[in-house]
């Protein structure tokens, strides 16, 4: 199944977001500008797109698996509601406790995965239904 996303370019350099293969979940975003981002260091960086994800759609930016395995960069925030109609941006983490990171303009910095989401309507209850793992979390499971 397809889904259309009207694409506006913010700026003549942006790129289009594209899979590098026909197979891949994520298409790539790209760097509008060059930074070098300290050990610990956060910040937002521009990609010269904003996006209309139809009703019933989020937009997921992810790390790109490279770039977390090489230099430690990692995806900080990354959901995009469907009526939001900004600037695409991405905000890169370096995790490397020693190294700096160059990010360049151009750049492929993280992936936008388009997902169907389902609503949803909460409703309070005295007691939630017993299950087989109750209240058991963070590590509980022995991994």
């Amino acid at each position: 199944m397809t889904v259309a996303v009207d694409v506006q370019f913010l700026d003549h350099e942006a790129v289009l977001p594209r899979q590098a293969n026909a197979s891949d979940a994520g298409y790539d975003l790209h760097a509008m500008e060059r930074y070098e981002l300290a050990p610990g260091e956060r910040e937002m960086f521009r990609t010269g797109i904003a996006i209309a994800i139809p009703e019933g759609y989020v937009g997921y930016i992810k790390p790109r698996s490279g770039l977390a395995a090489r230099n430690g960069l990692n995806v900080l925030g990354g959901v995009i509601d469907a009526g939001y109609r900004g600037e695409v941006g991405v905000i890169l983490h370096n995790t490397d406790p020693t190294d700096l990171v160059l990010v360049r303009a151009g750049d492929r910095i993280a992936q936008l995965v388009i997902q169907p989401v389902e609503s949803v309507q909460f409703e309070e209850v005295y007691e939630l239904p017993a299950s087989e793992r109750a209240g058991g979390g963070f590590g509980s499971t022995g991994a």
